[in-house]
């Protein structure tokens, strides 16, 4: 490359950070003002910095083989300024590359009026009135939740995080270290944004949004309404009470409508795999479980494999993260093996992820076993599961039909698909799907396959989370199911 193709090399990047960072402010006024959610290829923009649109731009290459091109995608963008919209989640990625393998001639404003006509026609706001929205504990599915409220409030979603109910540790400065623990992450990074804390008040202000913070040591003990909190949903992190009659105590207290637990629930409470089982949620449902983070890991992969090859049977290994549950160095701890220090040590334990996805899965009752390895990391985590096919495939055809379900499908928010030939385990802290298929280990032979899938344990599963939160409030977006082709 001589020293003009370098220059030019260089200028061509300076446009497209310069296109990117204009996009930024049109990518938050969409949102802000109509509740439209823009995705690239099923990557949220929102509150996306330059860079990080750019490199979702580049991403595109995992499926059409060509990287998505800015400039197309800034004009799409100021199309959509011009068209009044209902809240919905839009594909901008989608949107450019159909509109570019159409090739028929028309006005790109034409072509987004068409295309997005049924968005134009359905005006009505997701909800009135934002919904109130506790925390009850505030450990890590806790504070990332907390992270992805604040991060949402908008035009859009309308859930607003009113309370956090914590025990009192006891330290005179308990606030200050719990918005420490919100403001620092040593897995997910900084808080994006700004943290105050108002002692007197016992408030946590995170980006504009106040916080009340609430030590109690039972459900049913709060009055909520003494904080203008009225016909809540309480999200429970703390998995004390997994039964609808422990559940049950939240809805004991004043100001509160619904509970959801954030553990796989027991008795006859349904467990919701967001992608899956959530059309079995109903209005009149006050208490449900978003099921465990593997479970929403490896339920829409089994969905889209039962589907369409049917499976016989398989088994599912769990290779987790150590979680706090464990000890740090060897002391006595009630489970088997657990015991043992889990930063240093490779930890066989059970699982009842396989068996709990007949829950959302009730075809595959009785068909899958499953154990775990815990392992020292302290986030991300992987299912390998080997599986017993009806229908004959191969690793190219079963591969490139996972891909279609990743990119077309009701579950592409639920299942990623990577082609990397280098991607490790520190590459998906942060990915908001439940699961991502590492398409390079796939292994399928006549009627078996070996799928290996990669998910966040913490930030993937609290993003499923919010999805059913939003469904049991009353939040569904409009989306449409474009296809790039």
């Amino acid at each position: 490359m001589n020293a003009q193709d370098k220059d030019s090399c260089l200028q061509d990047w300076v446009e497209s950070q310069e296109l990117a960072e204009a996009m930024v402010p049109l990518i938050g006024k969409l949102y802000r003002d109509q509740g439209i959610v823009l995705l690239i290829y099923g990557r949220s923009l929102i509150n996306a910095s330059p860079i990080e649109l750019l490199k979702t731009h580049r991403y595109v290459r995992q499926f059409e083989n060509v990287e998505l091109s800015i400039h197309d995608s800034f004009k799409m963008l100021e199309a959509l300024q011009k068209v009044d919209l209902a809240p919905s989640r839009i594909d901008l990625g989608k949107l450019v590359i159909t509109y570019k393998n159409q090739r028929n001639g028309s006005a790109i404003s034409d072509f987004v009026k068409g295309e997005l006509s049924a968005l134009s026609e359905a005006k009505e706001q997701l909800l009135k009135e934002p919904q109130d929205i506790v925390l009850y504990g505030f450990g890590r599915i806790g504070r990332l939740l907390a992270r992805l409220l604040i991060e949402r409030t908008g035009g859009g979603n309308k859930m607003r995080l009113r309370a956090i109910v914590l025990r009192h540790s006891g330290a005179k400065d308990d606030l200050a270290k719990r918005a420490s623990l919100l403001r620092r992450d040593s897995v997910h990074g900084p808080f994006d944004g700004t943290i105050r804390v108002d002692t007197d008040n016992n408030t946590i202000t995170a980006n504009g949004n106040c916080i009340q913070v609430i030590y109690a040591s039972a459900p049913e003990e709060i009055d909520y309404t003494q904080y203008g909190i009225n016909n809540a949903l309480v999200v429970d992190n703390t998995g004390v009470w997994r039964d609808e009659a422990g559940l049950g105590l939240h809805l004991q207290a004043k100001g509160v409508a619904k509970a959801l637990l954030t553990a796989p629930g027991k008795g006859d409470i349904k467990n919701v795999v967001f992608g899956v089982n959530d059309g079995d949620i109903e209005s009149s449902d006050t208490i449900l479980s978003a099921a465990s983070c593997t479970t929403n890991a490896i339920a829409p992969v089994l969905k889209a494999i039962n589907d369409e090859y049917g499976i016989e049977n398989g088994h599912v290994e769990t290779v987790h993260s150590y979680t706090n549950d464990q000890n740090l160095i060897d002391n006595f701890h009630k489970g088997e093996r657990r015991g043992r220090a889990a930063p240093l040590n490779m930890v066989i334990t059970e699982t009842g992820a396989a068996k709990a996805v007949s829950k959302a899965l009730p075809e595959l009752e009785g068909k899958l076993t499953g154990n775990a390895i815990r392992v020292p990391t302290p986030n991300v985590s992987m299912a390998i599961m080997n599986l017993n096919l009806r229908k004959a495939t191969n690793k190219e055809e079963l591969n490139s039909y996972l891909r279609e379900i990743a990119l077309h499908s009701s579950m592409q928010e639920q299942i990623d698909f990577t082609r990397s030939t280098e991607l490790v385990s520190t590459d998906i802290v942060g990915s908001r799907h439940a699961g991502v298929i590492d398409s390079q280990a796939t292994i399928a032979s006549d009627n078996r396959c070996v799928l290996y899938v990669w998910y966040d344990n913490e930030f993937g599963y609290s993003c499923q989370v919010i999805k059913v939160m939003q469904k049991m409030v009353g939040i569904e977006y409009l989306s449409l199911p474009m296809k790039s082709a």
